[in-house]
C-alpha cells in the first residue's frame, strides 16, 4: 500500500499563488500544497524533527483534538513525546521506519503501522534508521467513562486488520477499524476509510462527532456543508460537529483516507470542563 508524505520545500517564485486552501465555519480544507517548510514547528523534547500541525482546539470550531504529521530524521527522536498525562494519542506511520517502546515493549513500525497510546503510558520513539520517517499523531484528552476501564495501549498494522464492508455496498465502501466500535473503554476511532472507484457516501452525514481526514491515496470530491470539494492524496479535511458530508471516490484507484471522529461519551452540559460543553456545537 502507498501513503502520501508530505516532502516540505517552496514552491518556485514563478508559481501562481492559487491553490485550494478553504476555511469556514463549518470546514477547513488544507491542501498538500500547504505543507511546505516555512509551516513547520519544532516539538520540545524532540531532536532532529520537524512537524505541520494541521488540527488544534479552536474555540467555537473543533475541540476534541489534535493532530501533526511528524518527520524524524535519523538519529531523531523524543524520550517523553507526550507530555500531558491526561492525553491519549494514535501514531500511524506513512514512510520509513519508527521505533516505538511503550509500557516497555519494543517495535518497528513500518508504512502502515498502527498504535494507540494510552493516556498515561510511558512511550518513547526513535528514528534508527538511514532515511526519514514520518507519522501522524493524533491526541486527545481521555474522557473516563465511570465503571468502565481506561483502554490499554497496542500496536497492529494497515496491513494486519482486513477492511469491514459497510452494509449494502458491495466492497466499495469500507472501514479498516483499528479498534472494535462497541468497546466503551475508548472515546476516539481512528480509522482507515476506502471507497473503490466510483464508491460513495450516498447520503449527507450529519452528526455530532468531529472529523479529521487525511488522504492517503487516490483522489476524491467532498460534499461539505453545501459545497463540493475537490480532494486528492496528501490534502486534509478538519470538520466541526454537524458539518454535513457525503463523497464520491474519482478514480482511477482507490481513495483512501485516515479519519478521526470522537465518540461513545455522553453530552457533558454542567461542571467546570467548559471544553468538553462546547465541543458538541
Amino acid at each position: 500500500m502507498s501513503y502520501y508524505t508530505p516532502q516540505g520545500g517552496l514552491p518556485a517564485q514563478t508559481e501562481l499563488l492559487t491553490d485550494r486552501a478553504i476555511v469556514t465555519e463549518a470546514y477547513t480544507v488544507i491542501p498538500k500544497g500547504v505543507l511546505r517548510d516555512i509551516v513547520t514547528s519544532r516539538l520540545p523534547g524532540f531532536t532532529r524533527t520537524r512537524s505541520w500541525i494541521i488540527a488544534r482546539p479552536i474555540a467555537g470550531f473543533a475541540t476534541t483534538f489534535a493532530q501533526l504529521i511528524v518527520e524524524i530524521e535519523p538519529g531523531g527522536g523524543a524520550e517523553h513525546p507526550e507530555v500531558e498525562p491526561g492525553v491519549e494519542g494514535v501514531v500511524f506511520v506513512t514512510s520509513g521506519a519508527l521505533t516505538l517502546d511503550v509500557d516497555g515493549e519494543r517495535d518497528v513500525l513500518g508504512p502502515g503501522g498502527y498504535a494507540y497510546l494510552a493516556a498515561g503510558a510511558p512511550w518513547s520513539i526513535a528514528n534508527e534508521g538511514d532515511a526519514p520517517t514520518s507519522f501522524h499523531w493524533i491526541r486527545k484528552a481521555y474522557e473516563p467513562a465511570e465503571g468502565i476501564p481506561a483502554p490499554t495501549s497496542f500496536v497492529t498494522s494497515d496491513a494486519d486488520v482486513e477492511p469491514e464492508p459497510m452494509p449494502d455496498t458491495r466492497g466499495a465502501w469500507a472501514t479498516t477499524r483499528f479498534v472494535d466500535p462497541d468497546d466503551l473503554a475508548h472515546d476516539m476511532h481512528v480509522n482507515i476509510v476506502t471507497f473503490q472507484p466510483g464508491g460513495s457516501i450516498p447520503f449527507a452525514e450529519t452528526h455530532v462527532m468531529e472529523h479529521g481526514l487525511f488522504v492517503l491515496e487516490g483522489k476524491g470530491v467532498y460534499r461539505l456543508n453545501g459545497d463540493w470539494v475537490e480532494v486528492e492524496a496528501g490534502d486534509f479535511m478538519w470538520l466541526r460537529a454537524f458539518c454535513p458530508q457525503a463523497c464520491y471516490a474519482g478514480g482511477p484507484g482507490p481513495f483512501r483516507y485516515l479519519l478521526y471522529k470522537d465518540v461513545n461519551r455522553q453530552v457533558r452540559l454542567t461542571g467546570p470542563d467548559h471544553r468538553s460543553a462546547s465541543r458538541w456545537g
